[in-house]
């Protein structure tokens, strides 16, 4: 079968063929249909310097996935052969305290597909019966291929509620504006997003984000009065990874304030702790997704309307993985799918 591979510690990846994978009595095969670009896979084939400390060559790379089952272990029950499927893309220990507790996304010995176990940018995928999702009939299968990061995005935004609040989200790449849409799904008074990037912030403007700032060109008090703020927001989900961002963030909270941060710093940042502490700011890291309980609400926002189709830019078919992921590391595009039915 073809499978897009980090074969050698260097920049690139090779779309090559590999021997499609045998079932274990309690996994199961997947015909994929679908896989996102995630930045994870971007930094794996920059190879950056998280990816070369992370990652073992060689490695079929990829967790966005939806598809098919086609064969069930042995001792599989519950599932069944022709279910459309995504799926969680942690796999734990099960027998840590988190794990024992129920607390499966704090698991300290996790191991993440395509990164650290072969993942699914591949025509035929292998997973573990307990990581698989079903989704409630044929949902779009470029959606259902979302769902990891559709995932983070609702795990974010719902850390807080956020119905009648008035709400900042940092960061406007695809996870972020998700994570926006969640926040006004919510019924948010107000909804601000910003961003440095001029062409996210219109995907946004196209997805539905009516409040977005741009700020690197304008100062975010400027936005108080139309938005009838006066003391600044009361929900902040930081999804960008940006010092600048998480700093400003916190300077625009009201006291009290809570924020929630997903986005990844590449260095240390600094913050400054005397206002969080006198402000009694409650600031709560967000990673992944809770297994399964985000899949369940993600599943019933998407059906109850949250539309996040939008979030898609641009679509390829693997065969074109180089365009595709030149496309995804651009910083400019949302979304990038590589579609691998024939």
């Amino acid at each position: 079968m073809k499978a897009i591979v980090k074969t050698r510690s260097e920049q690139g990846l090779e779309l090559i063929d590999v021997p499609t994978p045998t079932v274990g009595p309690n996994q199961v095969l997947i015909k994929v249909s679908r896989t996102g670009i995630c930045g994870t896979d971007v930094h794996i084939q920059k190879w950056d310097g998280w990816a070369r400390k992370t990652v073992k060559t060689p490695r079929v790379i990829g967790h966005e996935f939806s598809g098919h089952i086609v064969e069930l272990g042995e001792l599989v029950t519950g599932l069944e052969v022709g279910q459309f499927v995504s799926g969680e893309g942690h796999y734990v220990c099960g027998r840590c305290r988190a794990c024992l507790a129920g607390r499966r996304e704090v698991c300290g010995n996790t191991l993440g597909i395509g990164y650290h176990v072969d993942g699914a940018m591949s025509e035929y995928f292998v997973m573990p019966a307990g990581n698989v999702w079903v989704h409630p009939g044929e949902l779009d299968h470029d959606v259902a291929a979302i769902f990891d990061p559709l995932g983070n995005a609702v795990h974010t935004a719902l850390q807080f509620p956020c119905l009648a609040e008035d709400v900042l989200v940092s960061g406007a790449g695809p996870i972020g504006i998700m994570a926006a849409l969640v926040a006004q799904f919510q019924g948010a008074r107000n909804v601000v997003l910003t961003d440095v990037s001029d062409q996210r912030l219109d995907l946004a403007h196209r997805v539905g984000i009516s409040q977005t700032v741009n700020v690197g060109r304008e100062a975010l008090r400027d936005v108080y009065g139309r938005l009838g703020l006066v003391e600044g927001f009361d929900v902040g989900l930081e999804m960008s990874g940006a010092p600048a961002a998480l700093t400003t963030m916190i300077d625009h909270m009201v006291h009290g304030g809570r924020i929630a941060l997903l986005g990844t710093p590449v260095a240390n940042v600094e913050i400054d702790l005397a206002k969080v502490i006198f402000n009694m700011l409650t600031l709560q890291g967000v990673t992944g997704r809770r297994i399964f309980e985000t899949w369940y609400q993600a599943s019933a926002l998407v059906e109850s309307g949250l539309d996040v189709s939008g979030v898609i830019t641009h679509r390829f078919h693997y065969s074109e993985f180089e365009e595709a992921f030149e496309v995804a590391g651009d910083g400019k595009s949302g979304k990038v799918i590589m579609n691998w039915e024939d």
